[in-house]
């Protein structure tokens, strides 16, 4: 069973940055691929960024792309997100999800590939 807790939101100034943190507390974190969401008020959640099982790949939306990192350690069972040149527009619940079948190399872009998520974690960045 999965079980995903996001920690590490909060407020931030405009062109800082935050480290998301996803917690698995089940014990099949390293055979999931890790995705990234994000839902702002009034919106659809949007897709983020997503990292293979191994971490051998990595995707991002084109929204983010070289300003979020995605990365995990199986280690500790734990995704992150470092977010850096954080916009207004980034303001947002971040939730992280796991994606537990698929090719080494796939990264799901589609809320519903994901079967499990956590709660999410409030990030709001101040212009």
């Amino acid at each position: 069973q999965v079980q995903l807790v996001e920690s590490g939101g909060g407020l931030v100034q405009a062109g800082g940055s935050l480290r998301l943190s996803c917690a698995d507390s089940g014990h099949t974190f390293s055979q999931n691929t890790m995705g990234w969401f994000r839902q702002a008020p009034g919106k659809a959640r949007d897709y983020v960024a997503a990292i293979t099982r191994s971490g051998t790949y990595t995707d991002y939306a084109d929204s983010v792309k070289g300003r979020f990192t995605v990365s995990r350690d199986n280690a500790k069972s734990r995704a992150y997100l470092q977010m850096d040149s954080l916009e207004p527009e980034d303001t947002a619940v971040y939730y992280c999800a796991a994606h537990t079948s698929g090719s080494y190399s796939y990264t799901p872009r589609f809320d519903y590939e994901y079967s499990q998520w956590g709660q999410g974690t409030q990030v709001t960045v101040s212009s």
